[in-house]
């Protein structure tokens, strides 16, 4: 899958970025990560974030909502969690996952270059 490494190295070099990872939001399981570290296990937190994307397209389900989810942010004390599910017909089913240092990054600007990293993947 070198189409997601490049992805995932893609959004690497949004400023401020921790780590990132391409998840299957039916299974929990991380497709590819980069980043993270000691403090920041993505395979964990993929896991702990589909539970977060299936809880919002359920209630979204429920209050009848035609609606696509864009983008669901996570503020942490001194992280930004950005979580963008795949639109793209090929792309069903994923979600790309962004960890910011808070104090580095600027979150319009990471918003809008995780916008153009996902329209450029092509699954």
């Amino acid at each position: 899958m070198a189409e997601m490494d490049v992805a995932l190295k893609d959004v690497m070099q949004i400023e401020g970025s921790i780590g990132a990872a391409l998840v299957d939001h039916t299974s929990g399981m991380a497709l590819g990560t980069v980043g993270g570290g000691k403090d920041l296990d993505l395979t964990v937190a993929a896991a702990g974030n589909t539970d977060v994307v299936r809880a919002k397209l359920r209630a979204m389900e429920m209050l009848n909502l035609m609606e696509k989810v864009e983008d669901i942010l996570i503020t942490l004390d001194t992280q930004y969690h950005l979580i963008r599910p795949l639109s793209s017909r090929s792309g069903k089913g994923l979600f790309l996952y962004l960890v910011l240092n808070k104090d580095r990054s600027n979150l319009a600007m990471a918003r809008h270059q995780l916008r153009a990293v996902e329209r450029r993947l092509d699954l």
